[in-house]
């Protein structure tokens, strides 16, 4: 499955959830807070910006940002809400595409970098976010940890999440780090949608030394975008890496 397919015109029309989910108050405020602090003033550039999610927030609190995007489709959802005079978007991999000018920060959220499924495109990824940075500047990353202890014994399979309607099930690769998601949603009839995406999962000590390759260091790393902890139960986490100065 090439990303390009996976976030076509059906993905792009069923991707925003005003008010609920990832798009809910309690989700997506600590996060647009948490990153219009770290610009510290300065220009942004999401990386895998989408729709919008938090691009359009963080532009209303005045900062300025650029985003690369992969989708087309999803770029054009983008438009139905800021225009490109007001939020810029570059079409092209998160790897390897070049946005004009230079930023204090360059964030990637909700799990984005597994979306590339080799190591090598991981660090790549870290690179053109240096390439992009000022000196001194910041790269925000947002990540799940694998729940592989979720995963039973002999097993490749396991239910991330079920609420009525949906079901949700990872298929696991241990050996290669792989991940399919398969997303169900159902009604009262026989019948049910899936969706799927491929992802390479990363643990925090392997994205720190992709981050070190890349000329970065970690300057913190938190459970969530409050601030809270990041200990061995925490299911994701906001790590922000620092560009060292050249030397």
């Amino acid at each position: 499955m090439r990303q390009e397919e996976i976030w076509d015109e059906e993905a792009a029309r069923r991707y925003d959830t005003p008010g609920t989910g990832m798009f809910a108050p309690e989700v997506l405020d600590p996060a647009v807070d948490r990153l219009a602090q770290l610009a510290g003033g300065g220009r942004a550039l999401e990386l895998a910006i989408g729709t919008g999610r938090v691009a359009i927030p963080l532009v209303a609190r005045g900062v300025p940002v650029t985003g690369i995007e992969l989708s087309a489709p999803m770029v054009q959802q983008l438009r139905t809400k800021a225009d490109e005079q007001t939020i810029p978007v570059v079409l092209g991999d998160m790897a390897s595409t070049r946005a004009p000018g230079s930023f204090s920060l360059v964030y990637l959220v909700f799990n984005t970098i597994s979306n590339l499924l080799s190591q090598a495109e991981q660090v790549a990824c870290f690179r053109n976010a240096a390439r992009h940075l000022q000196p001194g500047g910041r790269f925000v990353i947002e990540l799940w940890v694998p729940e592989l202890r979720a995963l039973p014994p002999g097993k490749s399979a396991s239910v991330i999440a079920t609420r009525p309607g949906y079901v949700g099930v990872d298929t696991i690769d241990v050996l290669d780090q792989q991940v399919v998601s398969h997303h169900f949603e159902f009604g009262a009839g026989t019948r049910a949608r899936v969706f799927r995406s491929p992802h390479r999962y990363v643990w925090p000590g392997e994205l720190d030394l992709m981050g070190q390759l890349a000329g970065f260091e970690l300057e913190s790393r938190h459970g969530d975008w409050s601030g809270g902890p990041f200990t061995a139960e925490s299911p994701s986490h906001v790590s922000v890496y620092r560009l060292r100065p050249a030397s």
